[in-house]
């Protein structure tokens, strides 16, 4: 039953999986990622808290399944937003506690 709809990291979505294939779903979400749901959720929190307006939902689940290094790839991750250096820094060094 779908109760609500919010964009979830890889990470944030373990913990609602369940049922007869949970082992072999959570087995293959962990391929694609190695942040662990509690971190992924501060790191949500902390994102978030920057109050950045031209940031949604979604873009913050791709920044934290593909956790970038630098500007250009935080660039590449969120089209059509253009973070200037400042908020691009902002982002990039609370990416950086959790990568």
């Amino acid at each position: 039953m779908i109760r609500e709809r919010k964009a979830l990291s890889m990470a944030e979505s373990l913990e609602f999986v369940s049922g007869e294939k949970e082992k072999e779903v959570k087995g293959f979400i962990k391929k694609f990622t190695s942040t662990k749901t509690d971190d992924a959720k501060k790191l949500r929190e902390k994102i978030e808290k920057l109050d950045f307006v031209k940031i949604d939902e979604g873009d913050i689940s791709k920044i934290i399944d593909l956790l970038p290094q630098n500007h250009e790839e935080l660039n590449k991750i969120t089209p059509g937003i253009s973070f200037d250096e400042e908020e691009g820094k902002k982002i990039l060094d609370v990416v950086k506690e959790y990568a």
